[in-house]
């Protein structure tokens, strides 16, 4: 297990010290921390699948808002 020192600002430090005096601080530290990876690491996957995206938009084949109607009417009942 390492032991990390952040510096917080005082109105936090006393805030969190309050809400969370009767538990584990450390576990509580470290779901938080779980939980910022994990979201950096879905908006690191949401960028890269928007910049695919983007990537395929330049090579796909224009069509014209007539074709678009055309086959999504043909499709129907």
């Amino acid at each position: 297990m390492a032991t990390v020192n952040f510096s917080v600002p005082e109105d936090v430090k006393v805030a969190f010290n309050t809400t969370f005096c009767k538990e584990n601080k450390s576990a509580i530290i470290a779901a938080l921390m779980r939980e910022a990876v994990d979201r950096a690491q879905r908006k690191d996957r949401a960028r890269q699948a928007a910049t695919r995206i983007l990537e395929r938009r330049e090579s796909a084949p224009i069509v014209s808002t007539a074709e678009c109607r055309e086959a999504r009417e043909k499709d129907r009942p």
